[in-house]
């Protein structure tokens, strides 16, 4: 019979692993081809990896809340039918063959074994790394302070390779490694879990609780976004009076006639787009010292998950839809997101993000550049304020709905000059909005 290796799928441009939560089949189970077989978390979204042939389970190959790397096998399924024992017996038709495939099994299930040892760091290290920093006697700790080559300042087998080749001469410790006048990567400025917890005191009455998964890549990726990006902000207060009461008129119809609530989210999605395709500098990432020019307009939407998390699922080629596809798109996804239903392709691909600290009573704010992006705006609560109203008659004092746009961006590549004005079209294309047009 033959043996088909079921892998890790890619789960987007940006996914380079994912944690194992949950078997849904066991050693010996038939599986039919699209069937689920396990669930995986990623740092972005939980999802299940379908089987892509019938047959029988023969071998698990990862434990629940072992993180994998895209394109590991993780189970071995049997395919043309008939039962099949935890272990393969070696038939004499093809003794190599299954030898051979046992022994890959056992290989991975040794590398799993050895590398649970790591399981302490927060921070994320291949199954190959690990088993070198084993066989080289390399502490968790003494891991942690090399610097990283790779994405997102992981540590690669040449890095602790040439780490080896001059351990002996300079000890590295992970003071040095904060404290070197080299720029340190964004997984660097992170201090061993064991001296966080022995510098913080604990009186009576505390209660310790451990970070759940998705605090602690959040946490990651926020550390990390900070010591990548040269965070800059420019703040436009912005009157939305005329969209305050053109929605107002016109939410009753929009709901009768499209099946779907109009909130403030979808305009202001129009706006952003409108700003983005005047200035497309601001819809780029960066690439080492190489700037990637987008050429699509992927807005990411900051959503509540049912955990109270945040996630942020990705409203493609938003320049090219109208209002109303804009607000499906919008209402789609905040609803999955409600719902724990995202996907991995919903919350991939963002080119830029816009989130709604409003919602929460803020009036501005100073967010995170979501990499690989440069550039991410915040809304703020609406107000009625007072304000000075400029008419051909004179000036006075009116009532006005405002709000503060707060635009955070990546200094390395985005100018205050860029980063002001792009903030300022996205005020004065909702402050022109036209009181009397249709959705």
């Amino acid at each position: 019979m033959a043996k088909f290796e079921l892998k890790l799928p890619k789960m987007g441009e940006s996914v380079a692993e994912a944690t194992i939560t949950t078997w849904l089949k066991e050693v010996g189970d038939t599986i039919e081809m699209d069937e689920p077989v396990l669930e995986i978390a990623t740092d972005k979204v939980d999802s299940e990896v379908p089987s892509e042939v019938d047959g029988v389970i023969a071998e698990i190959l990862f434990n629940v809340d072992d993180v994998v790397q895209v394109g590991q096998t993780i189970a071995i399924i049997e395919t043309e039918g008939g039962e099949v024992s935890a272990t393969p017996t070696v038939t004499e038709a093809a003794p190599a063959a299954v030898a051979e495939v046992t022994k890959t099994v056992e290989v991975a299930k040794q590398a799993v074994n050895e590398t649970a040892d790591f399981s302490g760091s927060d921070k994320f290290y291949s199954p190959l790394v690990k088993n070198i920093a084993k066989e080289e006697g390399i502490s968790v700790a003494e891991l942690d302070s090399i610097n990283g080559t790779g994405k997102d300042g992981r540590v690669t087998k040449n890095d602790i390779l040439d780490y080896l080749k001059n351990r002996g001469s300079q000890p590295v410790t992970t003071t040095a490694k904060v404290q070197a006048p080299k720029a340190a990567s964004p997984v660097k400025a992170q201090q061993p879990k064991g001296e966080v917890k022995a510098s913080i005191p604990l009186q009576e009455g505390d209660e310790v609780v451990a970070m759940d998964r998705m605090r602690k890549l959040i946490s990651h990726h926020m550390v990390a976004s900070v010591q990548t990006s040269a965070h800059v902000q420019s703040f436009v207060e912005c009157d939305v009076t005329n969209i305050w009461n053109w929605r107002a008129k016109v939410k009753d119809a929009f709901l009768k006639r499209e099946g779907e609530k109009l909130t403030f989210t979808p305009i202001f999605m129009e706006a952003v787009a409108h700003a983005l395709k005047k200035y497309p500098g601001m819809n780029v990432s960066v690439d080492g010292d190489n700037i990637i020019k987008r050429k699509n307009i992927n807005l990411g939407m900051a959503a509540a998950l049912p955990d109270g998390n945040l996630i942020v699922p990705v409203i493609k080629n938003a320049d090219q839809l109208n209002l109303v596809g804009m607000a499906k798109a919008v209402n789609g996804l905040a609803g999955k997101a409600r719902a724990g239903k995202l996907s991995p392709d919903d919350i991939q691909g963002g080119t830029y993000t816009v989130t709604n600290v409003g919602n929460f009573g803020s009036i501005m704010g100073t967010p995170i550049i979501n990499q690989p992006q440069v550039g991410i705006l915040a809304l703020g609560s609406i107000r009625k304020v007072p304000a000075v109203i400029e008419t051909p008659e004179g000036d006075f004092i009116g009532i006005r709905m405002k709000m503060y746009l707060s635009h955070s961006y990546d200094h390395r590549v985005i100018d205050g000059a860029l980063g002001g004005m792009f903030a300022k079209t996205v005020a004065d294309y909702l402050e022109a909005w036209d009181v009397n047009r249709d959705f």
